[in-house]
């Protein structure tokens, strides 16, 4: 009997759990709410698809399902930056519920385009000199999000590809003119390269053609090694870009692993892979009704350098043991 009675306390205890979890689950939803969601990525679909994956199963971690608790449709780019205004008017048309953003020109092509649609940014430089929010503490509007801006990491780019490369006197910059986030990175790397004596040559990339005549210039240059930065345009094209640096035999120090996973030789900066999730968690706020304006916007701080072994010894490169010891990984 009184095993029966403890089994019974067992199996009572285990429902209430369970109904506890499923209260608890449904709670993180609004009942009776289907979210229209708008999302406006400035690469390619190939170049976002593992962190549109991210976000989704984030969302469903946190109890959302789409078709049951939102709706989602996708506009990319394709790094045609001229683009993206369209997409966001197309979205407040639309009157979705809410717009998701990846980089700067989207964010402010949002801002733009509403001022009521609640607006979740992701991948923006500097969101307070870009004029997307007031302050990071007190966004001031109807976006808010994470940001990619880290201080001395222009720095540290530069002194970490030295590292590599210890003879290193003329460096090139891969960027997109377009992007105003960038422009502020670059006059960062300006300033850092002018402290240490180097010769800096500023590559823009609108393009898939410009990626191309960038390398082309690159040998009669004597370019020594490259910074490549992350945008539209180099994300979309970013297996093209690695396989020109290797083909010319030139360092390339990256500022997303997916470089380096590509065959590239190194990055250090945000893992934006695994960031994807505060953009879903984000999301989930706003789902629950908060305010973008009582959101304050996130500065992550951890960053990562990423080293392919591989990489270096084909272009004959002895890592230097502190760049082994400060690396997170090393992929063989």
């Amino acid at each position: 009997m009184n095993h029966r009675r403890h089994l019974l306390r067992a199996l009572g205890a285990g429902a209430l759990a369970n109904a506890i979890g499923a209260r608890a689950q449904q709670s993180a939803r609004a009942p009776g709410k289907l979210w229209r969601i708008g999302f406006i990525w400035g690469p390619s679909r190939a170049a976002t698809q593992g962190r549109i994956e991210r976000i989704f199963r984030k969302l469903r971690e946190l109890g959302y399902i789409e078709g049951r608790d939102f709706t989602a449709e996708h506009r990319w780019a394709d790094a045609n930056s001229a683009l993206i205004p369209g997409f966001a008017a197309e979205f407040v048309r639309q009157k979705v519920d809410l717009i998701v953003t990846s980089g700067t020109e989207a964010a402010q092509a949002a801002k733009a385009a509403t001022t009521e649609i609640p607006v979740v940014f992701a991948m923006v430089s500097d969101p307070v000199a870009s004029k997307i929010v007031n302050t990071l503490a007190r966004p001031g509007g109807n976006l808010t999000g994470w940001t990619n801006m880290l201080p001395d990491t222009s720095e540290k780019m530069i002194e970490l590809i030295k590292g590599m490369v210890p003879k290193m006197a003329r460096l090139a910059v891969l960027t997109d003119p377009n992007n105003p986030g960038k422009v502020l990175e670059v006059a960062k790397l300006r300033q850092a390269a002018g402290m240490l004596g180097l010769t800096l040559r500023i590559k823009d990339l609108s393009t898939a053609a410009d990626v191309d005549n960038a390398f082309a210039q690159m040998p009669g240059e004597r370019t020594d090694a490259i910074i490549v930065l992350v945008n539209s345009v180099t994300l979309t094209h970013r297996q093209r870009v690695v396989d020109l640096a290797a083909r010319h035999r030139l360092p390339a120090i990256y500022q997303v692993r997916e470089f380096v996973d590509a065959g590239g030789l190194m990055s250090f900066g945000l893992n934006f892979d695994r960031l994807q999730e505060r953009t879903a968690e984000y999301m989930h706020r706003i789902f629950q009704g908060k305010k973008p304006i009582d959101l304050p916007v996130e500065q992550p701080t951890h960053v990562e350098l990423v080293i392919n072994r591989r990489t270096a010894t084909t272009l004959g490169i002895a890592i230097p043991r502190d760049l082994l010891l400060r690396a997170e990984e090393i992929i063989e």
